[in-house]
């Protein structure tokens, strides 16, 4: 384990504490919500969030941005978005000197530390492939040059449900490349009378700007510190195998599931937990941190069979039922 004094420590999971509480003062209610953005930031990984309009996505991932010491972008993924709108593209300059003609990489929006791409699945499959290289390897190729994107890199994509008018669904690949996929939900009757209250008011929501790059980095590498032993290490193999059908696995899992997660689930699982326990101030994960994170973590890497789908079974409903079948040891 890195050599940390108990003191930096502490000191460490304090600015948790103080970064959870300055988005608080934009953001009512969605507790869950938050931690699993800010889990997915520990872990350095990307956040799909999905919920209908006006249950503020945005404002949760702008809020996040002032609370961070961060270059944040915004891109508005609309249906006439091309790839070189978020990628950049070549300029032909000329030095007016020399009369000497060269192209010059004009970087897009993607070169940032927190990419919002808002209403990700409005645009086409072509646009939408344009952050998969992005998003696993943190480079951006454009003619025959790979350029690096800054660290850290933290993509939040916020996404309208499937059944809505004018919306593309996201191919399996870059579903996958997705950390956790969060789902908001509308807020409680007390939510939503305080939401009322502070939106209509002259109270403001500023959000105070708690955390610097560096201490992201240094927070992320807390995360890998983090123990998980080897009987838990083993549930998230198990549970992660159970998910494919195959002629071991159960009969829920033939009938419900067409294909199963792969190990990127796992090391998603883990990598989150060990997350969810230091934002909780804990150095060891626990089976809570697991199975508080399966649905959100592998919901988006199950395809579902159309019995599924008829007899209403959703993704959630079969990672519930594998993490209370799937035994310990």
């Amino acid at each position: 384990m890195t050599e940390l004094t108990e003191a930096d420590i502490q000191a460490r999971l304090a600015r948790l504490t103080d970064l959870r509480a300055a988005i608080g003062q934009a953001i009512v209610g969605q507790a869950d919500v938050v931690e699993q953005l800010l889990i997915g930031l520990l872990a350095g990984g990307h956040c799909l969030l999905e919920g209908v309009p006006g249950l503020g996505k945005t404002l949760l991932v702008r809020s996040l941005g002032e609370a961070l010491k961060l270059d944040f972008r915004r891109v508005q993924f609309t249906p006439d978005l091309m790839p070189s709108d978020i990628l950049g593209t070549e300029l032909l300059e000329e030095d007016h000197g020399t009369g000497h003609r060269s192209f010059r990489f004009q970087q897009g929006p993607i070169f940032t530390n927190l990419l919002l791409a808002d209403e990700l699945n409005r645009t086409p499959p072509k646009t939408q492939a344009a952050l998969l290289e992005a998003m696993q390897e943190k480079t951006v190729s454009y003619g025959g040059v790979t350029h690096q994107l800054p660290r850290p890199f933290f993509v939040l994509a916020t996404q309208n449900p499937l059944e809505q008018a004018g919306t593309y669904p996201l191919p399996e690949a870059q579903l996958d490349r997705f950390l956790l996929h969060v789902r908001v939900d509308y807020p409680s009757e007390e939510e939503e009378r305080a939401i009322l209250a502070q939106t209509t008011g002259t109270g403001g929501g500023a959000v105070p700007m708690v955390m610097a790059g560096e201490e992201v980095l240094a927070l992320q590498g807390m995360v890998r510190d983090v123990h998980l032993s080897d009987e838990l290490l083993g549930w998230v193999t198990r549970i992660v195998r159970a998910s494919r059908p195959g002629e071991a696995a159960s009969e829920d899992i033939r009938k419900y599931v067409k294909w199963g997660a792969g190990p990127r689930a796992g090391q998603s699982l883990i990598l989150c937990a060990k997350a969810r326990a230091l934002l909780h101030g804990r150095l060891a994960a626990t089976r809570e941190d697991i199975a508080a994170l399966a649905a959100p973590v592998m919901r988006h890497r199950l395809l579902l069979s159309f019995a599924a789908e008829a007899e209403g079974r959703s993704a959630d409903d079969v990672v519930a039922a594998l993490v209370r079948a799937v035994p310990l040891a």
